[in-house]
């Protein structure tokens, strides 16, 4: 899913490109992306982009008029610059915005269609929009402890949240607690002040790198290649490859959709984390620790 670095990419990417730009039309190749119906998506039409900004993880299309689109991109929506009338693609296309500058294009990988398109009037209906977390970057450590400690949930859970905190995903939480050499499972309110304080940098420092360094690419290109996944990640999907701090493997625990990558090193102080799947099928068998995996690796080998 898109983060808050990766909407801001999109966002310094679009901004020279439609800010001051009328927006001709909306094309909707998929029916089931338009989630609202007042007023009607046709009443955008023939308006000039005042403005661009980003609501959570939402990018915010001000148009004329107290007028706003709102794209969520959710996990497999992606963005794309097309020169003017360009059609969306087969399968994946979902909706085409015309600009007097050219075309935006919305797709969407894979069959289930979670990615959705609203258009607003006035400044009270967008806040509806709003999941109401905080923007850390905005923020200073008193109210980031006074977030993150609201509820006892593990820091995972926590800075996923979009009610407790603005923009953060599966993709750089993961980023964000190695930085902190903090373990995922955690409880928020078992922190110390300590503990709090280098989370509350390594957020702040793990969010504006990556939003500077995306936002740069963006300057010069179109992100048209979104993804989560990304080589100079530390854990971020990098099951069994070398942290770049410790040379450890990298881990992991897979629930459902998501997973979580950690260093057991340099956040669990070498202690391996359950999964939920494996664990249960291993039982006794389970490594509980890093030097134990990697006894067992050495005497099967």
């Amino acid at each position: 899913m898109p983060e808050l670095p990766d909407v801001e990419a999109y966002l310094a990417a679009l901004g020279p490109r439609i800010l001051g730009a009328r927006l001709e039309r909306v094309r909707l190749a998929s029916p089931f992306v338009l989630r609202s119906v007042e007023p009607p998506l046709a009443a955008a039409a023939g308006h000039a982009v005042t403005s661009l900004h980003r609501l959570g993880k939402r990018l915010v299309i001000a148009l004329e008029g107290e007028l706003y689109l709102i794209l969520h991109l959710m996990i497999a929506g992606r963005l794309h610059w097309r020169s003017a009338g360009a059609r969306p693609p087969g399968k994946v296309g979902l909706a085409a915005f015309d600009f007097s500058t050219g075309t935006l294009v919305l797709t969407e990988a894979g069959t289930k269609r979670r990615a959705s398109l609203h258009l607003v009037r006035g400044e009270d209906a967008l806040r509806e929009h709003d999941p109401g977390g905080l923007d850390v970057l905005a923020a200073d450590l008193a109210a980031f402890r006074a977030a993150l400690q609201a509820e006892s949930h593990t820091l995972k859970r926590v800075l996923t949240d979009p009610r407790v905190f603005s923009g953060i995903g599966n993709a750089y939480s993961d980023e964000i607690l190695h930085a902190a050499r903090l373990s995922p499972v955690r409880l928020s309110r078992q922190l110390d002040d300590a503990e709090i304080a280098r989370l509350f940098e390594a957020t702040r420092r793990t969010l504006m790198e990556w939003t500077a360094r995306l936002s740069r690419d963006a300057a010069e290109r179109f992100p048209e290649h979104v993804t989560a996944f990304r080589e100079e990640m530390a854990v971020h999907g990098r099951f069994g490859r070398p942290c770049p701090v410790c040379g450890a493997p990298v881990q992991r625990i897979v629930h459902a959709e998501n997973e979580v990558n950690y260093c057991a090193r340099c956040q669990t102080g070498g202690r391996l984390l359950a999964d939920r799947a494996l664990s249960r099928l291993l039982k006794a068998d389970w490594p509980r620790t890093l030097e134990e995996m990697e006894e067992r690796r050495r005497v099967r080998t």
